[in-house]
C-alpha cells in the first residue's frame, strides 16, 4: 500500500534534509484507537503523578536544548545564536505551567449548605490532536502539550512538514520521564484531507491548531458536524506598534526593529506596522535606519548571524511583493546601506529586512499578514488616530505602545482592540497571561491558569445527606 512521502528542503541550501513516511490508512485509523485506549490508562493517574513526568520531561529538554536548537536551524533556518534559546524559554514556559496546575485543575466548591456537599470537577476530556507549526516549534507545542498532560488527556502530535523531528524527540523524552509510549504518538503528514479525516474520528476531543487563518478555518470545518469535539485556532497576526511624541526614539527604535524582524518576522506576534507620532517620525525613521544598518543578513550556522532566510521560495516570493506592490503604490524603501543585505549567501530564501515610509492605512504591507522582515511606518496626528488605524485590521493578536508616560498608555491600551496589549515591550507572551487571539487572530486561549481551560470538561457534584 502506497504512502505519503514528507520531505523537508533547507531554507539554507533548497536541497532535501529530512525524509519522512506518513502512515497507512490502516494506521490512520488506529491512531485515535490507541489514543483513548492510552487515555483511560493515564486519566487514572494522579495529578502529583503527572506532575512529576512533566518535571522530569522539562529537565531533559533543558539538558538537550543545544541539540535540538541545531535542529530547528538546520530545519527552519532560525540563526544559531537562537535557537537552542526557544528550547530554554519552553522549559520556562512549561514549569510555570507546571506550577499553576494544582490550584488550576482544582475542585471548585459551591455554597455551603448543612447536609449537602456540591463542587465543581475539572476532568480530562480524551484524546487531543495537536497541529503545530514550524516557526517556534517548541514554543507553541509547549502552550498546548504541557496543560492537556497535566490535565489528564491522551495527546496525538502533527508536527509541520519543515520541522520534523521536533515531535520525534518529545515523545522519546516524555517517555524517558517515565510518560507509557502511547500517551503521546505523532504522525507526519502534508496531506489536509488525511488531517480531515483523522479529526473526525469520535475518539478525538480536541484539536489545538497554530498556523494560517486558512488552514484554521480548515480545521473548524472538518469538525463541524461533530457537537463533542472542541477546536483551539492560534492564527495570524499583523501587530500594531504606536510610538508616541514623548518617547525616546532610540531606544524605541531597538526594541521595535527587533520586535520586527526577530526570526526573520516569522512570528505570529511580530510587529508589522508601525504607527508614530508626526513630531517624532523622521527622527524615528532615522533611528530605526542606524539600527537595521549594524544587523547581519547571513547563513543561520554562522553564531554573528542575526537574520537567517525564511522558510521558502514561496515565501520570499510573498514577502517582496508586498514591498513591490507599497512601493508601487508610493511607499519608499529606506532601508539603509547594509552589505550583508546586498550580498546574502546563493542558495538560501534570504530576504533582507526592509524598512518602508510613506505607507498608508490601505496597503497590503499595512493590511495583510506579511510574515517577514517588513517594517511599514505611517505618520498619525495623534493618540486617537493612532488607535483607530491600530483596530482598522482583521487581526487582533498583539499591540504595543511606547511612551514615557505610562499611565497614559496604559490608558490607552484599553482602547486597543487585541488580546495582549504591551506598553514598552512587545514580542513577549508571558506564561502567566492568557495567549489569546481577539478577531481572525483566533479562539480559545492558552498559557496562564486559564491555559487549562480548554484541556478539561466540568462535572458538577451535588450530594445530599441521605435523610433519616
Amino acid at each position: 500500500m502506497s504512502v505519503e512521502t514528507i520531505t523537508t528542503i533547507s531554507p539554507t541550501t533548497n536541497k532535501p534534509i529530512v525524509e519522512r513516511k506518513g502512515p497507512t490508512e490502516q494506521e490512520y485509523t488506529q491512531i485515535p484507537k490507541t489514543a483513548q485506549q492510552a487515555f483511560i490508562k493515564y486519566s487514572q493517574t494522579s495529578l502529583k503523578e503527572r506532575q512529576s513526568i512533566v518535571k522530569k520531561a522539562l529537565q531533559l529538554l533543558s539538558d538537550k536544548q543545544n541539540e535540538l536548537g541545531q535542529e530547528i536551524t538546520d530545519q527552519m533556518g532560525r540563526p544559531i545564536a537562537y535557537s537552542a534559546k526557544e528550547v530554554a524559554t519552553a522549559v520556562i514556559r512549561g514549569e510555570y505551567l507546571l506550577k499553576v496546575s494544582e490550584e488550576a485543575l482544582a475542585d471548585t466548591p459551591g455554597e455551603a449548605q448543612e447536609g449537602f456537599k456540591r463542587y465543581i470537577r475539572k476532568q480530562a476530556l480524551g484524546p487531543v490532536l495537536i497541529l503545530f507549526p514550524w516557526n517556534y516549534p517548541y514554543l507553541t507545542l509547549v502552550n498546548s502539550l504541557v496543560p492537556a498532560l497535566l490535565a489528564g488527556n491522551s495527546v496525538i502530535l502533527k508536527p509541520s512538514p519543515q520541522t520534523p523531528t521536533i515531535a520525534e524527540q518529545v515523545q522519546k523524552i516524555f517517555i524517558e520521564a517515565g510518560l507509557d509510549q502511547d500517551v503521546i504518538q505523532y504522525f507526519h503528514c502534508g496531506d489536509l484531507s488525511k488531517i480531515e479525516k483523522l479529526i473526525q474520528a469520535p475518539e478525538i476531543q480536541l484539536v489545538c491548531f497554530t498556523g494560517s487563518v486558512p488552514g484554521g478555518l480548515a480545521v473548524q470545518k472538518a469538525a463541524a458536524g461533530r457537537v463533542d469535539c472542541r477546536v483551539g485556532l492560534e492564527l495570524g497576526g499583523k501587530d500594531p506598534a504606536y510610538v508616541r511624541s514623548d518617547v525616546d526614539v532610540a531606544w524605541a527604535a531597538e526594541e521595535i526593529v527587533d520586535g520586527a524582524i526577530f526570526n526573520s518576522g516569522q512570528s505570529c506576534c511580530s510587529l508589522e506596522r508601525v504607527y508614530v507620532h508626526e513630531s517624532v517620525h523622521d527622527d524615528f525613521v532615522k533611528a530605526a535606519q542606524d539600527v537595521l544598518s549594524k544587523y547581519k543578513l547571513g547563513n543561520p550556522a554562522d553564531k554573528d548571524t542575526q537574520i537567517g532566510p525564511v522558510i521558502s521560495k514561496a515565501a520570499a516570493e510573498r514577502i517582496r511583493s508586498h514591498i513591490e506592490t507599497a512601493i508601487k503604490a508610493g511607499a519608499k524603501d529606506a532601508t539603509p546601506p547594509n552589505a550583508s543585505f546586498n550580498n546574502p549567501p546563493a542558495d538560501g530564501n534570504y530576504v533582507a529586512p526592509t524598512l518602508l515610509v510613506n505607507c498608508t492605512q490601505e496597503m497590503q504591507v499595512v493590511q495583510d499578514e506579511t510574515f517577514g522582515p517588513v517594517i511599514p511606518v505611517l505618520k498619525v496626528r495623534s493618540d486617537e488616530e493612532a488607535i483607530k488605524f491600530m483596530n482598522d485590521n482583521q487581526f487582533g493578536l498583539t499591540a504595543s505602545i511606547w511612551t514615557k508616560d505610562v499611565a497614559r498608555g496604559h490608558a490607552l491600551a484599553a482602547d486597543v482592540e487585541a488580546g495582549t496589549v504591551f506598553v514598552n515591550r512587545a514580542d513577549y507572551p508571558s506564561p502567566d497571561l492568557a495567549w489569546v487571539g481577539w478577531k481572525d487572530s483566533g479562539k480559545g486561549q492558552t498559557l496562564s491558569r486559564f491555559g487549562f481551560d480548554q484541556f478539561v470538561k466540568l462535572k458538577s457534584y451535588h450530594v445530599k445527606d441521605y435523610p433519616k
